[in-house]
């Protein structure tokens, strides 16, 4: 994969469906979980790293290169921050690339996925007991990108038919697990008083 000006590249899971079966969805990154960058280096992304980076106009491309599939300024990509990491929407059905790469993600032959991205000057943090990099800001976001080798195994990408109801599912629970989340810490403030 090509390596543009100080840009970074990570990879994550990826996913196809709708508009004549050509969306996709899943997480270009995920946030928390250390990953091996090689050579016993690891790498996690802080679950902050994204407030206030600069999102817009990304793209979506097949390993970082080549024909934009999507992008956010034409309406079909959409992502969004949540609890787990960077969620992707994107249409794939406007390009023969995008149709091609779709079959590709449904035929299991593509799975994960990846971001290009630029780290501001201070936001790393480095541990050397664990040998981890944490990535605790990010400048720009630049691509998203369906891969064939991720850096980051955590990340996926599915057809739109496979995750119906999936994701959806997921995003629930998760948004119910931070309801009784809050819930519990009203109580317990209430609790002190």
């Amino acid at each position: 994969m090509p390596v543009k000006d100080s840009r970074q590249y990570r990879s994550f899971e990826l996913s196809a469906g709708e508009s004549d079966g050509c969306v996709v969805e899943g997480y270009a990154t995920t946030f928390g979980d250390a990953y091996d960058m090689g050579f016993g280096y690891y790498e996690r992304i802080d679950p902050h790293a994204l407030d206030g980076a600069d999102m817009s106009d990304v793209i979506f491309q097949l390993n970082h290169e080549g024909i934009v599939m999507a992008r956010q300024s034409n309406g079909t990509l959409e992502i969004e921050v949540d609890q787990r990491g960077l969620h992707i929407r994107a249409d794939l059905s406007g390009c023969q690339a995008g149709r091609d790469t779709v079959e590709a993600i449904k035929n299991k032959l593509i799975t994960k996925m990846s971001w290009g991205f630029m780290v501001s000057e201070d936001g790393w943090e480095y541990d050397p007991a664990t040998r981890t990099s944490t990535v605790t800001k990010v400048d720009k976001v630049f691509d998203v990108s369906a891969v064939s080798i991720p850096a980051n195994p955590g990340t996926e990408i599915h057809t739109r038919s496979y995750l119906d109801g999936v994701i959806e599912a997921e995003r629930r629970e998760s948004a119910q697990r931070e309801e009784q989340d809050e819930r519990e810490r009203i109580c317990a403030a209430l609790a002190i008083y």
